[in-house]
């Protein structure tokens, strides 16, 4: 993926010789690029495929859904007692 946006982005320069807008293009792909695009395809956490997850994995695994789930709920609640329902 950064590969092809690199490649994208020197296609825009060279393009922009003649174009002013197209390095504002290249620009703005670099922007989105680094601010949303790197997301590190290596950092999601390992799935397990049976049915016994690794010993070491399963209690952070479980308490990072704990959280995730306790702050939903309590932005839920927080949103239906600000919205009156």
């Amino acid at each position: 993926m950064g590969t092809l946006i690199i490649s994208a982005t020197v296609v825009l320069v060279i393009m922009g010789f003649d174009n002013s807008v197209l390095w504002l293009a290249a620009a703005g792909l670099l922007f989105v690029y680094f601010r949303y695009g790197r997301t590190g395809s290596g950092t999601a956490a390992p799935s397990s495929g049976g049915s016994s997850p690794a010993a070491g994995s399963s209690p952070a695994n479980y308490r990072a859904y704990r959280q995730r789930r306790d702050q939903q709920a309590k932005w839920e609640r927080r949103y239906r007692r600000e919205r009156g329902q």
